[in-house]
């Protein structure tokens, strides 16, 4: 397994954020990103996880709510990855599945498209 420390984890998750398209970013509002070691169940099983109302199903939603999280998990990424690369590369497809969910694209839609 890969020795990245949780700061290190974040600066690869802050530059994969950075390198996603701008048409991606520019939509999402009230949206923090954070980096956990892992999930609350202790589990190795979740990436990452979107928390909070997707745009498509938002109706009073402004002034006042609290941000939704797109949280990365840093050791269940470092399981499942040999290299820097392709943890790099994990986070990319972990951000671009998450932020998918705050525009409303399920998981189904998501492997259709080819975002297993």
């Amino acid at each position: 397994m890969l020795d990245v420390d949780a700061d290190q984890f974040e600066q690869l998750v802050i530059d994969e954020l950075d390198a996603l398209p701008d048409d991606m970013i520019d939509g999402l509002d009230n949206v923090v990103f954070v980096t956990e070691d892992r999930p609350e169940d202790g589990s190795l099983d979740l990436l990452g996880l979107y928390d909070g109302i997707a745009l498509t199903e938002r109706g009073q939603y402004g002034f006042g709510e609290l941000p939704d999280r797109i949280i990365l998990y840093r050791e269940p990424l470092l399981a499942i990855c040999e290299t820097l690369d392709a943890l790099k590369d994990e986070i990319h497809v972990t951000l671009v599945h998450e932020i998918a969910h705050f525009y409303g694209i399920n998981d189904e839609q998501l492997h259709e498209l080819g975002w297993d």
